[in-house]
Parts: structure tokens; sequence; C-alpha cells
């Protein structure tokens, strides 16, 4: 991978933390992240079935994803600690969609070593940055949980507003979760020509 953003992928420095496109290669480092975190992460993400803690599942998810982001559909991103190598955290943007609509939503989790660093904060703001810039979204969506007051303050942060609460919006960890939802609109969009 090239060290600069491209259209079909990510790598963005901001001090000791990169946030870059998930490769192929990375399964054996995801799968790591997930399984030292999957009591921290297992309250805020769905029921994950035995092969989302696998290399193989890994390995077949990362291809698929590779396509998504070669076609600008969708976007895995990994955060890395710049001087360890270690896997920090996840962002994802999904359900793109270009005309008229220009908009995404995105997901992201954080290691439990992580919290409370300003990590996800600075990731995320690389990580809209760039989709504003090099995918050309006008809005990109984000939702939580009420009680996910760690999460409500990164969104607040970057200047997310929220628009509504959506009552059993996701199947979170076994549960329908109701979620306040959330936007930040990109100021500069300009149609391409």
């Amino acid at each position: 991978m090239s060290k600069v953003s491209t259209p079909q992928q990510m790598y963005e420095v901001d001090g000791d933390i990169i946030v870059r496109t998930a490769e192929p290669t990375d399964a054996s480092l995801i799968c790591a992240y997930f399984i030292e975190n999957r009591r921290h992460l297992q309250p805020w993400e769905p029921k994950r079935e035995p092969e989302f803690f696998s290399q193989a599942g890994w390995t077949k998810r990362l291809i698929k994803l590779s396509e998504l982001h070669k076609m600008g559909l969708g976007f895995y991103l990994l955060i890395i600690d710049r001087e360890s190598g270690d896997m920090l955290g996840t962002i994802s943007f999904s359900n793109l969609a270009r005309f008229p609509f220009h908009a995404c939503n995105v997901g992201y989790s954080l290691a439990k070593t992580a919290q409370g660093r300003g990590v996800m904060t600075r990731s995320l703001t690389l990580a809209t940055q760039y989709m504003f810039k090099q995918q050309n979204m006008h809005r990109i969506m984000a939702s939580y949980m009420p009680h996910n007051q760690a999460s409500e303050a990164v969104l607040k942060r970057l200047g997310f507003v929220e628009e509504g609460f959506a009552k059993d919006y996701l199947l979170i960890n076994g549960q329908w979760q109701d979620h306040k939802l959330t936007s930040l609109v990109n100021p500069n969009w300009q149609p391409t020509s």
C-alpha cells in the first residue's frame, strides 16, 4: 500500500496514530484485536459468529472489503499505533450512496487500552475528512445508543448534530436497541464535473 490517500485507499497520520484502509494481509492483526477486545466490545456490537474471531474468516471478509474499497462502495479502516504497530480500533463507512444523496454511515470501535486518550476523536476526524475530500460525501450519518456517553462525546466533538431518535434501531448483543441519529454535513461540498 502506498503511504498516501487515494480514492481507493486511505492512509493518514496524526502524530502517533495511523488511519489506513484494511488490506487482505491484515487478517491476523484484526483477528487479534477482536479477540483481545471481545468482552469490552460485546455490549456495543451485534452478536458475532465464531468465524468473526478467526483469521480465516477475516481473510475472506478482507478480500470482499478490498473490492468494496476499489469500487468506492465502502471503506474499512484500521487505527494503528505508529510506534508499536498495534491495532487500536476500526472505522467503517458503509451504505455509500452517490448522486443525489452523497451520503454514508459510519461505525467505529476502540480497544479498551486506547480509551480516554483522544484516539477516536483524532482518527474519526482524519476519516471524515477523507470521506469529504476524496469520496465527495455530503453527509456522514452516525447512530449511538443513548447510554453510550463516550460515543456521544466523540460525535459532538467532531460536530455531528443530533437529528432524531430511532426506537429498536439495531440488534446489538442480541437485543434491539434504541439509537440517537446524528449527521455531519460537509460544508465545502462541490458537485463533481
